[in-house]
């Protein structure tokens, strides 16, 4: 399943493009994320639709890092102890880079401030919009739709979801 056009309703109109996890359904009035298959299951069991669970989890293994890292340096062993506490300081500035990110599976586009494409890194990162968007509290939020990876056809599928991202007005081409 790929980019279709498929009726909804007599007025609404919907364009689809596969994620990493499932489904990005573009409406008229809003962008749904869908989740399908293995990947997207263990995402709905794992963060469901909030980062919270996720960001207490590195939370507790950055206190893991540091303990372990002290523990180490009253034994004297400096190498382990430089090792724990460069993964716990990358982890806390995760923890601090993800504090205004979201995981609504809804994002209604009026809401909508900007969409950016982060391009991949062969080898190294996949591409992924992300959306920067007002949330029912009133608070500006990111939501990061990952794409497909390179094992996957993620390049293919890029080129997918650009052009509807850029159909339906949400990316311009000076963001890609």
């Amino acid at each position: 399943m790929h980019c279709t056009n498929k009726p909804l309703t007599d007025m609404e109109t919907e364009k689809t493009f596969i994620t990493k996890t499932g489904f990005c359904h573009i409406l008229p009035d809003k962008i749904v994320l869908t989740r399908d298959g293995i990947i997207g299951n263990l995402a709905k069991v794992a963060v469901g639709n909030n980062i919270s669970r996720i960001l207490l989890i590195y939370g507790g293994l950055s206190c893991v890092l540091i303990y372990g890292a002290y523990s180490l340096y009253l034994k004297g062993q400096f190498a382990q102890t430089i090792l724990f506490g460069l993964i716990a300081v990358y982890l806390i500035f995760g923890i601090l880079n993800s504090l205004n990110n979201s995981a609504t599976p809804i994002i209604y586009r009026d809401k909508i401030k900007g969409v950016k494409l982060k391009k991949a890194i062969p080898g190294l990162t996949r591409s992924r919009f992300e959306i920067k968007f007002e949330d029912e509290n009133g608070k500006i939020k990111k939501r990061l739709i990952l794409l497909p990876g390179s094992m996957s056809g993620g390049s293919k599928e890029t080129e997918i979801a650009i052009k509807i991202m850029t159909e339906e007005k949400l990316l311009n081409s000076a963001n890609t």
